[in-house]
């Protein structure tokens, strides 16, 4: 590993987050063989008992170790190792909440002789020391930063090991099948002949659940990333109210003057599980207010970035010249057509919005009655084939670096099955099953680099 995960060190971070007034307990956490020596120094316990029992909470308050001055009142949570997260011995103080207290604390850590610890070095040495494989680690990740219930428990899912037991699983097989070759390349004369439909099908098996597994990498980051969803349109067509219906809150001001929104107006949501990032944009329109005319450069540039475009048209109005001048500059983005004020046109005017065939899907609202929201979701994860997230088995969903694990151990089993077509030698079968059982160690890190490892744990935060 590189230098700044250098095992048999102490280590020291904050690892709640820490923000003024914000939270009532902030937590210091030590890791290493010196956590124990460390927190002796700083902490005093209240009253006679001085026992520091593992996975017990003592209450006291930390002091300086020169000066004997009180920095706060803590609670201490001992954990020897093995029984903690990294498997090492570690130490909590849970300080006041807030920034003083906890910076103070951590400090004195480090006067102390531990070292501030890396992004991810905790769940690092969980890994390195056998508390987890690769993708529980970055399950833990992946939890930390859910933003919808689906992420949250898919997330949970492989810190369970749903998605390591199949993978090793599938290693396993693997390599039962190249002992069975190699045996037969070492010992031929001493064994019966190879059983190649047996190999062929077990192979076939293997291939079956990899390309499953793979089927789960777009689920995976949508749940992961989300979507950025851009509601554009003449001003006063009802995007803010479209909005505000949707987020069920008054995000967006909403009168009936045109221009009234002048930036890009922003709402998290959660669509079938899928989180959403909703922004409202600056009616697109032509105008000499300078605001205004920043406020619709924005707008532009938010549509041509989204995930997907919800042009807006007024019922009432019909498909007008400006419509269209609008999705010319969207039409090459993923979109759908919302027709909103539903409420407020007749039949006629509803006919009249001949919007171009070239617009596959189409959804009525009248946003300031919250009527057709509901299909507008729909409409939104059948748009980014999210339709069946909600139904689909959530036992796992890969995330990229697995993909391209996954892709690569599929490719490799491919390769072995052209290999005993082309009747090619028993050494040949064994080189891309090698190859299979490399890239499927990748998955869980029984086989990983130390690029990789820096990697992946570089996108945790500080404490974790």
């Amino acid at each position: 590993m590189s230098e700044t995960f250098t095992p048999g060190t102490t280590i020291a971070a904050i690892a709640t987050a820490i923000a003024p007034q914000q939270g009532s307990i902030g937590i210091v956490r030590l890791s290493g063989p010196e956590a124990l020596s460390i927190a002796k120094t700083l902490f005093h316990p209240a009253g006679k008992r001085q026992v520091w029992e593992s996975h017990r909470i003592l209450y006291g308050c930390i002091r300086h170790p020169q000066t004997q001055q009180v920095v706060d009142e803590v609670l201490l949570l001992v954990m020897k190792a093995p029984r903690s997260y990294t498997r090492e011995d570690v130490v909590e103080f849970h300080c006041h909440g807030g920034i003083m207290p906890v910076q103070q604390v951590l400090q004195l850590c480090l006067e102390g002789g531990a070292r501030l610890a890396q992004a991810g070095e905790f769940t690092l040495r969980a890994f390195l020391n056998g508390r987890l494989d690769l993708t529980q680690a970055e399950s833990i990740s992946d939890l930390v930063g859910a933003r919808s219930p689906a992420a949250a428990l898919a997330a949970l899912a492989g810190l369970q090991g749903k998605l390591a037991a199949p993978i090793r699983r599938l290693r396993a097989s693997c390599l039962d099948i190249l002992a069975e070759i190699e045996a037969r390349i070492d010992f031929e004369e001493d064994l019966p002949p190879l059983d190649e439909g047996y190999i062929i099908a077990q192979i076939e098996r293997v291939l079956a659940e990899v390309s499953g597994m793979l089927a789960t990498a777009d689920r995976g980051e949508l749940l992961r990333t989300g979507l950025k969803v851009a509601i554009v349109g003449r001003p006063n067509v009802g995007k803010s109210s479209l909005l505000n219906a949707w987020s069920r809150c008054d995000r967006a001001i909403v009168t009936e003057l045109p221009g009234t929104t002048r930036d890009v107006v922003e709402s998290q949501l959660a669509v079938g599980g899928v989180p959403v990032q909703v922004l409202d944009t600056a009616g697109i329109r032509e105008t000499a207010d300078v605001v205004e005319k920043i406020g619709v450069e924005r707008s532009r540039r938010v549509a041509l970035g989204a995930d997907l475009v919800l042009l807006t048209v007024d019922a009432g109005a019909g498909w007008t010249p400006e419509d269209g001048e609008i999705y010319e500059q969207v039409r090459h983005q993923k979109l759908i057509l919302v027709v909103n004020k539903i409420d407020l046109a007749s039949g006629e005017n509803l006919a009249s919005v001949q919007y171009p065939d070239s617009i596959g899907c189409v959804v009525a609202t009248a946003a300031a009655h919250n009527r057709g929201i509901e299909e507008l979701e729909k409409a939104i994860l059948e748009a980014v084939s999210a339709g069946n997230l909600q139904a689909a088995n959530l036992d796992f969903a890969i995330n990229q670096r697995q993909a391209a694990a996954l892709t690569r151990a599929k490719a490799s089993l491919q390769q072995v099955s052209a290999t005993i077509a082309n009747q090619l030698p028993l050494d040949f079968w064994t080189i891309d099953l090698r190859l299979a059982i490399q890239a499927l160690g990748e998955v869980t890190g029984e086989e990983v680099t130390e690029s990789v490892l820096d990697r992946i744990f570089s996108r945790f935060c500080i404490g974790k």
